[in-house]
């Protein structure tokens, strides 16, 4: 039988003993794990393309930037494409896609085709997880999604955590083409094994591609992450028309974007995923754990360096045991999911969220690095319990022709919410910032500035506590969701 073709009798492939279910999942993990390693191994690389190729920092950014942008372009589409290709091709030809890219980076002569192939990558990093969580929703069911959709987590989580690591590594003793050189194996690996076992689970249907909702789309995900993520180029910040522009346009095309896909019978994105309130639920929780995830991942470093004057190096190491225990965390609270609900898991971690985010409100000049340590250890335990297990509990409520759309929203908003979350709060702290200079007595002392600085994180924090407090408001009302089936769905969503 074609691989492409293959179904089963039985509803769940892991319920069908001649199927095997873990090389699928290794085939799906494998290619994830390097495609999202991808996103952070370059970061610490920038400064080393500036002086290789002889540009800006403004420039060299759009490494960043732009994978960003062509994620929240492209991941929309994921729906659609998952219906439109087998499991397998999909995967394959994702997988294709950012090899590809990979190589051109590896051999690049000049910063545009670099650039080039970056932006090839990330259109097969932004299809990836999409395709991972459609598939994973397929195979198990309900009792047994937490702890694989841990497994997911932890490969979320853990390849970031650990790509400046290895980056700082490869660079000083390879050279940065290495963070492309040594991918290439990885992804090539992870096709062939795909190739061999890889099976597909979804069902092919083909519908219409609504040309207006891509055109929308396209404008609506990528004016709003082009314009927050521009926001630090110049100095009036949202007052740049380079920000506020592609902000407003991006804004007004989701919004007609919006209101299509209700209109229409095949919508590229079906919107209808929120009228099942764990769901929504899920997305707002999500929302705010990754703006919770964000004012610490971009200000605590630069606190760090600033007043406390760490080097970067000693900065990195300081968060590396939360991040990595935020991964390792992320499959144990997936089977605790699975045991005991998702209450159980949200209601305490956002209490512990709420906690550590107030304690970082308090920090200054003389804060110890061991309470650092310690509470960016708690903050990313207590994401590890709420992220994952949010989202599974929220897709575990939508009927399975709406995984697609469920898996594609998520994904979708996480680029979105990253560039939204960094732009907001380094604008937030600056503002704070500048606040404390201007009455301050002697402005250009090194002593005040760091005190401007401190200002500036407490503020941040603060605001992050009123958002964790929020989601411990909202865990308090999170039950455990059951599948719906078509007949109970309202009847314009049959």
């Amino acid at each position: 039988m074609d691989k492409d073709n293959q179904s089963t009798k039985y509803e769940y492939l892991a319920e069908n003993p001649n199927v095997k279910v873990m090389p699928i999942m290794l085939s799906l993990i494998i290619g994830a794990f390097f495609a999202i390693l991808n996103e952070t191994l370059l970061n610490i690389a920038l400064s080393t393309l500036m002086d290789e190729f002889g540009i800006s920092v403004t420039t060299v950014q759009w490494m960043a930037t732009g994978f960003l942008l062509v994620m929240g372009v492209v991941t929309p589409a994921s729906a659609v494409l998952l219906q439109w290709f087998s499991t397998r091709q999909l995967f394959l030809g994702t997988m294709v896609i950012f090899s590809i890219g990979t190589t051109i980076c590896a051999a690049a002569p000049t910063f545009p085709v670099l650039l080039a192939g970056r932006l090839i990558q990330a259109i097969g990093t932004g299809l990836l997880i999409p395709i991972i969580f459609n598939v994973f929703l397929l195979i198990f069911p309900p009792a047994r999604r937490g702890k694989v959709m841990g497994f997911v987590g932890l490969v979320i989580m853990f390849a970031p955590a650990i790509g400046p690591t290895l980056s700082g590594v490869i660079v000083d003793h390879l050279g940065w083409r290495f963070l492309f050189i040594t991918v290439i194996p990885f992804a090539l690996f992870s096709i062939a094994f795909a190739y061999r076992y890889l099976i597909n689970v979804s069902e092919v249907t083909k519908p219409k591609i609504d040309v207006l909702s891509l055109i929308f789309s396209t404008v609506g995900f990528g004016g709003i992450v082009f314009g927050f993520s521009s926001v630090g180029e110049g100095e009036t910040g949202f007052l740049n028309p380079v920000v506020y522009i592609p902000i407003v346009l991006g804004v007004v095309a989701l919004i007609f974007f919006s209101i299509r896909q209700f209109k229409l019978e095949d919508p590229l994105l079906n919107l209808r995923v929120f009228r099942f309130p764990m769901y929504s639920h899920a997305i707002i929780l999500f929302l705010i754990i990754i703006m919770a995830m964000f004012s610490s991942e971009i200000i605590l470093p630069m606190f760090m360096q600033g007043p406390l004057g760490v080097t970067p190096a000693t900065a990195g190491l300081i968060l590396l045991p939360g991040a990595i225990l935020n991964g390792l965390m992320s499959p144990v609270m997936g089977h605790l999911f699975d045991k005991f609900g998702p209450r159980l898991l949200l209601i305490p971690a956002s209490a512990v969220l709420c906690g550590t985010m107030f304690m970082m409100s308090r920090l200054d000049m003389n804060t110890p690095i061991w309470m650092i340590i310690v509470g960016y250890i708690l903050l990313m335990l207590s994401v590890s319990a709420m992220m994952m297990p949010a989202e599974t509990n929220g897709l575990n409520q939508l009927p399975k022709h709406l995984y697609p759309h469920g898996t594609a929203v998520m994904t979708t908003l996480q680029p979105v919410a990253g560039a939204i979350g960094v732009s907001v709060f380094i604008s937030i702290m600056s503002a704070r910032q500048n606040s404390y200079l201007t009455h301050a007595a002697d402005p250009g002392n090194p002593i005040t500035i760091s005190e401007s600085m401190v200002a500036g994180v407490e503020l941040v924090y603060f605001i992050g506590f009123v958002l964790a407090a929020v989601a411990f408001i909202m865990a308090l009302f999170v039950y455990r969701a059951q599948p719906t089936e078509l007949e109970d769905l309202p009847s314009d969503n049959k």
